[in-house]
């Protein structure tokens, strides 16, 4: 892809300009004709996210409460990966569009910010990460970027070295990709914790992820990918409390008793919040969306219950956009905002509430007894899954990943191409190849 990149540079589509955006901002790896004259090239990346198979797989993966295994006490269908990317697409269009972003940037970012999940969610990106090790680990979001530019086949292009045709992916534009890209980092080079577990592209997609960031100020963000970033926190943190109140898990009495209190500020210090957070700034936290009129203090399944619930769901989701576009506005005043000509301000005040409502999901859907014993069923589907397709690799790959693997050069290249299959597996695509290639249901 090196050699694509040397041929492309500084090669521009021809487009409707889109206001506050360069021309570098919609220049595409592979240039190419606009196929129909109107549109903007950020209107083609949202077509072409929403179109993408990718995009279609996120339904059969789990996001929190996976179907068919709950306990649940009234019929809901819970969440998937599908569902929250496009609400956390609808969060993210209107706040950006409110602070003057391109709303199809905005969402086509937002739609293609979980395009590289594995089955099984995390608990599958941690077991692919331990089979990764040796060959570069295992990111979703550094597989995002992979899936955009590589292996979502959408636009083929001859690499100038062998006149072999290659993938570009979907060829997004710079301002899109740059958006999608939440980690701008590689493996262990995190800003400021580099034993972070975090970063946004593996080694072997350096040439396009360094064509992206072209004149980044080093590991910032754009504005764009700060807006997707808190779009996806504010759509997870409250649909999971929604679907977990749905399925019964959660009582919103028991936020009222202290040492439950306590129990979910300790899960908030762990994992939401900087650990030396006082749990007392979390407990006025949660204390002040309990005090709301439409805080759903009970939750029975009813018609009323329900209506009560979805209105509580959009005033959280009102209260979070808006207290970070207020607070962006006072900081940069009323032009607009995009790539790096601002951050995203969100008050500490509405980061301690989403916290609070994020470790309220964990400790009450993800930590229960049942869900732990799922994950460790996950994780050795993927071990298992993983360890069979090495052992008899071609056999088990799709197509597209077999061609790959022969073409591979060596057993890193090969392995990346195992990894590249497993990760676009859905959960029940992950179980049923897993069964086959092991014989063990």
């Amino acid at each position: 892809m090196e050699g694509i990149a040397s041929e492309t540079a500084g090669t521009y589509e021809n487009h409707v300009p889109t206001a506050g955006y360069e021309a570098s901002a919609v220049e595409r790896w592979a240039p190419e004709p606009d196929k129909r004259p109107g549109r903007t090239a950020f209107q083609r990346d949202r077509a072409r996210v929403l179109h993408s198979a990718a995009l279609r797989r996120l339904a059969g993966k789990t996001q929190v409460v996976t179907p068919g295994t709950r306990n649940q006490v009234w019929d809901a269908s819970p969440r998937t990966r599908l569902t929250h990317s496009l609400e956390c697409a609808q969060v993210g269009r209107e706040l950006g569009a409110a602070l003057g972003c391109d709303p199809d940037l905005v969402e086509a970012a937002c739609l293609a910010h979980d395009l590289g999940h594995p089955p099984f969610g995390h608990n599958g990106e941690q077991a692919l990460n331990e089979f990764a090790e040796d060959c570069g680990g295992f990111e979703g979001n550094a597989q995002s970027l992979r899936l955009l530019t590589r292996i979502e086949p959408k636009r083929f292009v001859p690499d100038p070295r062998t006149d072999e045709l290659v993938s570009v992916g979907l060829n997004l534009t710079r301002a899109s990709l740059d958006a999608a890209t939440k980690y701008p980092w590689p493996r262990g080079d995190h800003p400021t914790d580099p034993a972070s577990p975090k970063f946004g592209v593996y080694e072997d997609d350096r040439p396009v992820f360094d064509w992206v960031r072209k004149d980044a100020p080093g590991t910032r963000t754009c504005f764009e990918a700060q807006v997707m970033d808190w779009a996806d926190d504010v759509a997870y943190s409250v649909h999971d409390v929604e679907d977990g109140l749905h399925a019964g898990h959660i009582d919103p009495n028991v936020l009222h008793a202290e040492p439950e209190r306590q129990a979910v500020f300790a899960v908030a210090v762990g994992r939401y919040v900087p650990a030396d957070t006082d749990p007392e700034e979390l407990a006025e936290a949660l204390d002040r969306l309990l005090d709301q009129e439409w805080w759903p203090h009970g939750y029975d399944g009813s018609a009323v219950a329900q209506a009560r619930l979805k209105d509580a769901t959009s005033q959280l989701i009102g209260r979070f956009c808006l207290a970070a576009e207020g607070a962006t506005r006072q900081a940069y005043g009323s032009g607009r905002l995009t790539r790096y000509g601002a951050e995203l301000v969100v008050p500490r005040s509405t980061r301690m509430e989403c916290a609070v409502l994020k470790a309220v999901a964990d400790r009450y859907v993800m930590q229960r007894a049942e869900q732990e014993r799922l994950r460790a069923d996950q994780r050795i589907v993927v071990a298992e899954l993983a360890e069979a397709l090495t052992a008899r690799a071609p056999e088990g790959l799709d197509p597209q990943f077999r061609a790959l693997f022969d073409q591979a050069g060596d057993d890193r290249e090969r392995k990346r191409v195992l990894v590249d299959q497993i990760a676009s597996l859905t959960d029940a695509s992950a179980r049923s190849l897993h069964a086959r290639l092991t014989g063990r249901a």
